[in-house]
This record gives structure tokens, sequence and C-alpha cells, in this order.
């Protein structure tokens, strides 16, 4: 079976890092035949690009497919798309992230490629964004939805979520989680020496947040927070790891603040090194408004470490109250500050929930699960269309 996976840009990010495995999984398989076309990866957010440097065969980068709204550049895009799938004739087209679901899932329909597979990894819509921006989405996807054979969603809340939007229909969702290599969580230690790297003492409390540096990543409200914690429990230090356009502004804020010894900026991070900075990590903290289902949550608890973590998308299938850590209504800063000093203050209660968390997530994220899994999906869908 010949696969094509479209995405718009090879960042490093959740989406990201989950196509890259899944295109390397998959190709692993035997009958199977799989490439991703991707648009350029620029800024400050890293690339996963390298990943292919022993096949760039499997690689096509496609200058037009950009990430924001560009009418000119889009149309391009999509007839460059269009004239891909025609070339290479592909059984089967899995689209990821907005931009490149919306286009890649219509050229392909223009192909006439026959099974048109969409991985919804979050929302395009909702209320993180304005009234005439949602419509606009909404009806791009409606519009995608409609030539769509079959829709995976990491987390069953985003099935929920586009139903309810009038995309497509129940039997057109699958829910596969966003697997990962477990192994390099699960051996993840509270090395002396990574936490002299970052300046951490032995006996400092490291809170972890694991996004990038831009805003619906909930940074602010760990702003608000900060100062009580820090007067409650001056041995806690706030590890950010990640970069982005707001990375400037947040080192500013730490110092202003007078919280430059308790925040931590590591920058941007190769995935390779996230275990051993979750290995010096306490508890990890995730306040977003806008996830399909974090990665950061499931690799925190992969490495037996308990979350806190808004009621967000898909956060509440990992993240079980007082199992796995603790689920909090967005924008509650008194239960932010309340569990956050909990955690911090009771290591039998870290340990207790970071436990349960690494079995939750042995069972349900392993990479090869999620493989078999697209893998099973694919040839179900293609001999139906047969």
């Amino acid at each position: 079976m010949r696969v094509s996976h479209v995405i718009t840009r090879l960042t490093v990010g959740g989406a990201q890092e989950n196509t890259v495995a899944s295109v390397l999984g998959l190709q692993a398989q035997a009958g199977m035949q799989v490439d991703l076309i991707t648009g350029p990866s620029t800024g400050s957010e890293g690339s996963l690009e390298h990943a292919f440097l022993g096949c760039p065969e499997r690689l096509t980068l496609v200058p037009q497919l950009v990430r924001p709204i560009h009418l000119f550049a889009d149309w391009l895009a999509l007839g460059a798309l269009t004239k891909i799938f025609r070339r290479t004739r592909p059984d089967l087209v899995h689209t990821h992230s907005g931009k490149a679901g919306v286009l890649g899932r219509l050229a392909a329909h223009r192909a006439g490629v026959p099974v048109i597979v969409h991985t919804i990894h979050g929302p395009s819509f909702g209320a993180f964004q304005g009234s005439l921006s949602n419509a606009i989405l909404r009806a791009a996807e409606r519009r995608a939805g409609a030539v769509t054979t079959h829709f995976v969603s990491v987390a069953n809340a985003m099935t929920r979520q586009y139903l309810a939007a009038g995309i497509g229909r129940m039997d057109q969702y699958t829910t596969i989680r966003s697997g990962f290599d477990l192994a390099p969580f699960a051996a993840a230690r509270n090395d002396p020496g990574v936490r002299a790297r970052w300046g951490i003492a032995p006996e400092d409390i490291v809170i972890t947040k694991l996004a990038r540096l831009v805003p619906l990543k909930g940074h602010t409200d760990l702003w608000t927070v900060a100062p009580l914690i820090v007067a409650k429990n001056p041995r806690i230090r706030f590890l950010l790891i990640g970069d982005g356009k707001l990375g400037t502004e947040f080192q500013y804020e730490a110092r202003r603040r007078g919280l430059a010894r308790h925040f931590i900026f590591t920058g941007l991070i190769p995935p390779d090194e996230v275990p051993s900075l979750l290995g010096i990590t306490d508890l990890l903290v995730h306040l977003s408004s806008r996830e399909g289902l974090a990665r950061a949550l499931p690799q925190a608890l992969a490495a037996g470490r308990p979350v806190v973590a808004y009621d967000c998308d898909g956060a509440a299938e990992v993240c079980l109250e007082n199992k796995t850590g603790f689920l909090l209504r967005a924008g509650d800063l008194a239960a932010l500050s309340a569990r956050l000093l909990q955690l911090a203050g009771d290591p039998a209660l870290r340990a207790r929930l970071g436990g349960y968390g690494q079995s939750l997530v042995s069972r349900q994220f392993a990479l090869p699960d999620m493989v078999d899994a697209l893998r099973r999906l694919y040839l179900q869908l293609g001999h139906r269309t047969a």
C-alpha cells in the first residue's frame, strides 16, 4: 500500500513528532510504502526534518505550503499537492494539522485518491479565537470533512467537538493515542548532574512546564500564582522547557517580578533530551486553553511524574483526579496554587500519582501500538474501497 502523509510544517511539536513516528514506523511494516509531504520549517521552534536524513526520498518539501492564511500561496499549494498525488498515485493520503489538513484533503480528492484520512491533533476552531476566524475555519473543516473517508482523533474529546460542529459521522472516527517511545521516559532519573547543569539544587522542588512560549499555553496564569507559591515554599523552581516568540518577554517578566532565581528557561530542547529534564522534575503543570491531548502530559506520566492540568480538550483522559494528578477548571488560580503547593510538599503523594500514571500510559501510548492501529485502519479502509 502506498501512503502519503501531509503536514503543514515539521517544527518541534507534538503533532509533528507523532507524524514523523507514524511515517517511519509504518514504512518499516511489510507491504507499506510511506512518504511525507510538508511545507518549510522556519522560526524559533526548530525542525524535525533531520529525521529523514537517512531516507531523503521519503520527504517532499512544498514551499507554498505555509502556516498563515495566504490566498495566493494556498492556491499554489493546492495545485502543487494535486500534481504530486496525480503523479505518485497513492492508495491513501493521511493529513495532519489545520492548513495541510484542509488543502491536502481537497488536493487528494481532486487527484482521485481513493482513501483520505485526517488526524485531529487539536481543534482548529473554538473559544480561543474570534467569531470570524471560527466561522471561516469551521466552514473549511466542513468542506474538507465532506471528502474525508475517516478521521483519527488523538483524544475522544476531539471526536465529540468535531461531531458537534457537524463534521462527519460517528462511524467515521477512530481514537488512536499519539504513541511515543516510552523507554527513555521510564528510565528517566533524578540525575544530580542534570540538576547542576541548570543550577538546581538537590533539595529544590522542580515544577516543569513543557510548552512553546506562545499565547494560549497558559504561562500568564503561572506568572500570576508564582509569587504566592515561592513565598510559601522558597525551594520551588519553575522549569520552562521550550521556546517561542514570548521568550524574551517572559524572561523580562521573571526579572521584573523578582522571580529570576525561581524560573529556569531552557530554550529549544531536542525531543531526545526531554526525558532527562522530566527526570529532574517533581511535577508537571499544563495550562493550555487549546490542545488535543498535550504530549507533555503522557510524557511526564511515563516518567512517573504527576501532572496538574486545566480541563481542556483531552487533558481529562490522562489527568485523572487524584489518580495521576489534579484536573482544574481553567482559570481557577486558587486551586492551581493549592494543588502545586500540596504536591510540592508531599513526596509520597507525588510517588503514588506518578506510579499510577506510568502504568496508565504504558497501556495506552506505546509507539508500536499506535503504528499497528494505523496499519490496521489503513488496510480496513483500503479493503472497503477495493
